[in-house]
């Protein structure tokens, strides 16, 4: 069975990952873990023992106050390295939050949580370039009023993001590649 198993470091993320990306003939399993040193944690062991020889694997983690990007990104795909199927693992980080996803795209966010005006404040230098803020859910929750909350509201955002949305490189660079390994799997024997 074709199956892209995404390993998430909360149960924010699982509600938030769109299956309305991915085509017919390929099953998503959504694995969250409690928090990003559990994640970690178990990463080796959970893809080690995935059974399924079908699955690729995308591993999805925030980089909250990480200093080096790169440093943790190369850390987890060490991580995946030790599964011994690191060619069949994509990692990666949303800078700084998931909830920058929903930044870059307010309209979502004002058509998801019923509240006018939003999407208005999207040209504005804050909201811009929503990777460089340095707490988005703060942010978010400032934004609206505090009517967000983590899972709920990624369940109900994640609905209305536009996936052709660029404002996020994090974003852009998430959804290029599920469309990849979406494609390994498809050409795959």
């Amino acid at each position: 069975m074709k199956e892209l198993v995404f390993l998430l470091e909360e149960a924010s993320a699982k509600a938030t990952l769109l299956p309305r990306l991915l085509h017919d003939g390929i099953s998503i399993r959504l694995i969250s873990f409690e928090g990003k040193q559990d994640l970690e944690k178990q990463i080796v062991k959970r893809i080690r023992g995935y059974q399924n020889h079908e699955a690729r694997f995308i591993v999805l983690r925030d980089l909250d106050s990480h200093p080096d990007c790169q440093a943790l990104k190369q850390q987890l795909i060490a991580l995946c390295h030790e599964t011994g199927k690191a060619e069949n693992c994509l990692v990666r980080l949303a800078c700084r939050e998931l909830e920058t996803f929903y930044l870059a795209d307010l309209a979502a966010v004002e058509r998801a949580l019923q509240i006018t005006g939003l999407s208005k404040k999207q040209n504005t230098s804050k909201f811009r370039t929503p990777d460089a803020l340095g707490s988005p859910s703060h942010e978010l929750k400032v934004l609206t009023n505090k009517i967000y909350e983590k899972v709920a509201g990624s369940r109900a955002i994640g609905q209305h993001l536009d996936l052709e949305n660029t404002r996020s490189p994090s974003f852009r660079n998430l959804i290029s590649g599920i469309r990849r390994m979406e494609h390994k799997l498809l050409v795959s024997n």
